[in-house]
């Protein structure tokens, strides 16, 4: 059978933006994730046969340390391990959000949704 496996509202603060203050000084980032996996009937509780979503919180966590200028960058790498580190995703599904850009007007956030399978 298939199925997702999510983690949302995850939040960082971190050192991404284009502009030099920001990664200077950092901001607030919320992460969602999903995984599309195979997972095999009578799985029982056997967690090796699924995807753990600690394991899934450590790769996002380990990529929002690493600071970039554009959102996408960290997005591709966080999906990429993910895919590399997690024999059983089929897809990726992300959506990363900085809050409170600074794009000179009043912004909750400003987010990038990203997708990749094998």
């Amino acid at each position: 059978m298939t199925g997702k496996i999510s983690i949302e509202g995850l939040e960082f603060h971190a050192f991404h933006g284009l502009y030099p203050h920001e990664r200077e000084s950092g901001n607030w980032f919320e992460v969602d994730i999903a995984v599309d996996a195979n997972i095999p009937e009578g799985i029982g509780d056997d967690l090796s046969l699924t995807v753990n979503y600690e394991t899934l919180y450590q790769f996002v966590k380990e990529e929002m340390e690493k600071p970039s200028k554009l959102l996408e960058t960290v997005g591709e790498r966080i999906i990429t391990r993910v895919l590399e580190g997690l024999p059983e995703a089929e897809a990726v599904e992300l959506k990363l959000a900085k809050i409170n850009p600074p794009i000179g007007g009043k912004c909750k956030r400003a987010s990038v949704w990203l997708r990749k399978g094998r």
